[in-house]
C-alpha cells in the first residue's frame, strides 16, 4: 500500500497573534508554526495502516520554518520518506497554491491513498484534502476517523452529527479528510528524534512557482472588536423567562 500524507504548519494559537502593518495578515516575524492538528493525526493513521496492510508511508511538506524537525519526527514515528517542497513555497501561501504543488508532486508517486487533516484552524480559502483530490480527479471522503484498505478499496468510518458514524467503501486511489486516528498520534523520544536526523534524509522536491488563483482576496484583518457585555439573569425559571420575553420584546421580536 502506497501512502501519502500532507502535513500543514499552522500558526500556534497559544502564542500571541498580531496583525501585521498591511492590515491584511498575520505579522508573521516572531510567529510559531506547528503541525495542524488534524494533519498530525493523518500521519498516525497511515502508519497504522501500513502496520496492518504492508507498504510504504510518504510525508509531504512545504518548506516553512520548523518543517524539517516535523518531518523528522513524523520518520521517527514510522514514515519511510520525507519530502519538502521548496523554491516559491512562502508561509503565507494559501490553501490553492499549496494544494496544486503537493498535487503535481504526488502525481507521480502513483499512490493508492491520500491522507490529510480534515481542516486547519487557519483554511480561510477550503481545506487542501478536497482541493487536492480536484486536482488529480481522485474521490474524497471528509470527516473520517478510521480506515482499514485492502485490495483496491477502503473501507472507513466517517463521523456525523448527534454521534452517529457511517461505514463505507470507497475505490482507490482516494484521499481521505482524517479527522481522527484509530488512536492517538504516538510519542517518540527525543533521543529517537536525533537518531533519525543523523542516519535518515529530507528529500527536497522545488517548486518553481505558486499558482495561487482560486481564493479569496483579504481586504481586512483584525481582531474582534470589543461590544457590549453579556446581561447575566438572574430568579429561579419563571423569572428568567419573564426577563427574555421583555429582552425581545424591547427588540422588537415578539
Amino acid at each position: 500500500m502506497n501512502i501519502v500524507s500532507i502535513i500543514k504548519l499552522v500558526p500556534d494559537l497559544v502564542e500571541e497573534i498580531t496583525v501585521d502593518s498591511s492590515g491584511k495578515a498575520l505579522d508573521r516575524d516572531w510567529l510559531r508554526l506547528i503541525i495542524n492538528e488534524f494533519d498530525d493525526y493523518s500521519v498516525e493513521q497511515a502508519i497504522l495502516i501500513k502496520e496492518k496492510v504492508g507498504g510504504q508511508v510518504t510525508v509531504i511538506a512545504p518548506d516553512f520554518e520548523g518543517t524539517d524537525d516535523v518531518l523528522f519526527a513524523a520518520l521517527a514515528r514510522g514514515s519511510d520518506r520525507a519530502i519538502k517542497l521548496t523554491g516559491a513555497v512562502k508561509s503565507e501561501m494559501n490553501n490553492h497554491a499549496l494544494a496544486r504543488a503537493c498535487a503535481s508532486v504526488i502525481s507521480g508517486l502513483q499512490p493508492d491513498l491520500i491522507l490529510s487533516g480534515v481542516q486547519a484552524h487557519d483554511d480561510l480559502d477550503g481545506s487542501v484534502g478536497p482541493l487536492v483530490a480536484e486536482l488529480l480527479g481522485y474521490p474524497y471522503v471528509g470527516y473520517v476517523s478510521g480506515v482499514s484498505a485492502a485490495g483496491g478499496s477502503a473501507t472507513i468510518s466517517k463521523e456525523y452529527p448527534g454521534g452517529l458514524t457511517a461505514e463505507m467503501k470507497v475505490s482507490l486511489p482516494a484521499v481521505l479528510g482524517i479527522q481522527a486516528a484509530e488512536q492517538p498520534p504516538r510519542y517518540v523520544a527525543i533521543s529517537k528524534i536525533r537518531q533519525v536526523m543523523n542516519t535518515a534524509t529530507i528529500d527536497e522536491i522545488t517548486v518553481s512557482e505558486l499558482d495561487e488563483s482560486g481564493a479569496p482576496s483579504v481586504e481586512r484583518l483584525y481582531q474582534p472588536e470589543l461590544a457590549e457585555r453579556a446581561t447575566m439573569l438572574e430568579g429561579d425559571e419563571d423569572e428568567i423567562a419573564e426577563q427574555i420575553i421583555g429582552i425581545l420584546q424591547d427588540k422588537g421580536l415578539l
